[in-house]
């Protein structure tokens, strides 16, 4: 979610939008509001103690919104549009919105009830459900990433279908592009033989389990290395988990937990490894996927939420609809045991995600601004 409200709001001033992003402040914050770029802004506000885990969060909005209110206020602006992203910013976004009579555009990025259904064992604060319900009630137009998110808040929710408007997420093509493997692979260390590639969260909904029992499943002559990058490389209880998991299938060997990853060291990751692999419960888009394929990396994922938007099976990689660790093998076999597969996938990954770069989502995004402020004015007329 960093990732898209960043890019988003840089390619939106690119379009001559000029965006305030207001967040939760943290103790090395040194100043109020920092120009992210030209014509955007990161403003940082109180919203209870940096150690406050994200469930812990929703009684502290009103303080929040409050310290908005007040910002707005001493620098005399007129928004013209909300945009909230997550249902705790989209509590303070209706409010805002409310305030200032103007429109309210949200953005959910998961929903509590999906995740729910997802997996057995996954817990969410008792409000959620209610104030995402009344968020998709109330906004003026909400954005969904894929199909399965839209009919999912129609089914789930009872959202109004003509208010939910699909724009997918994007991808920096800049960054994210296909550059030499083997000199990637020297960057990182990595010696011979295959690499496949995690890269997300490590915490129970990403089905990391999965691709441990995967690997244990593989069946080639040729050495394979698993990269996992996100979270913390050690002390951290779900590595922990999985760390116990591969030892217990005799597979640690091959998987490396590398832990958090800079942005600008991601590219030199994808372009390393032979497949990327996501194997969640639930993805609401699949940015991990997409970036990989900017790279010109295949992907096998699961048929879960909006992957199919992204992913096209047996062209720029496979979907697989059931968690069996031997279907996955099977799928990662095939193509690491053929370079002519894995070209014609990554080329094929490659030109899908040209397709969907920030320029262009900024772009549906602005046309939905344009269209909520016009129906704003028609009302008030």
């Amino acid at each position: 979610m960093n990732v898209y409200v960043r890019q988003l709001a840089a390619a939106l001033a690119g379009q001559g939008v000029n965006v305030d992003i207001f967040t939760r402040d943290h103790p090395e914050q040194a100043g109020e509001a920092d120009e992210f770029g030209p014509g955007v802004r990161v403003v940082h506000m109180p919203g209870g103690d940096s150690d406050t885990p994200m469930d812990g969060l929703f009684h502290n909005l009103p303080g929040f919104l409050a310290e908005v209110q007040r910002f707005q206020r001493e620098n005399d602006i007129a928004y013209q549009t909300v945009h909230s992203h997550y249902w705790l910013s989209g509590w303070v976004g209706r409010e805002l919105a409310r305030q200032n009579d103007i429109p309210h555009v949200v953005t959910f990025h998961t929903l509590g009830l999906i995740k729910l259904q997802s997996r057995v064992g996954e817990v969410e604060p008792p409000e959620r459900a209610e104030v995402e319900r009344e968020l998709i009630a109330s906004a003026s137009r909400i954005v969904a990433f894929s199909p399965h998110e839209r009919d999912a808040m129609v089914r789930l929710y009872g959202a109004n279908a003509a208010k939910v408007n699909l724009v997918p997420c994007g991808v920096d093509l800049n960054r994210f592009k296909p550059l030499d493997r083997t000199a990637a692979r020297e960057r990182l260390g990595l010696n011979g033989g295959k690499v496949l590639l995690y890269v997300g969260r490590v915490e129970p909904l990403k089905g990391l389990e999965l691709l441990v029992h995967t690997a244990a499943q593989m069946e080639t002559c040729q050495d394979v290395k698993v990269l996992v990058v996100g979270g913390a490389s050690d002390g951290d209880e779900e590595v922990g988990r999985l760390r116990d998991l591969a030892k217990d299938l005799e597979v640690d060997q091959m998987i490396d937990f590398v832990g958090r990853v800079d942005q600008e060291e991601l590219p030199y990751y994808y372009n390393a490894a032979d497949v990327c692999v996501v194997p969640s419960y639930y993805e609401s888009f699949g940015l991990a996927a997409l970036e990989s394929m900017a790279c010109g990396t295949p992907v096998v994922a699961t048929r879960v939420g909006g992957l199919s938007t992204v992913v096209h099976h047996g062209h720029t990689g496979y979907l697989k609809s059931w968690r069996c660790p031997e279907a996955f093998a099977n799928s990662l076999e095939m193509i690491i045991s053929s370079e002519g597969l894995q070209d014609s996938m990554g080329k094929a990954a490659r030109k899908r995600a040209e397709a969907m770069s920030w320029e262009r989502v900024a772009a549906g995004i602005n046309d939905i601004y344009r269209s909520v402020l016009s129906e704003t004015s028609s009302r008030r007329e």
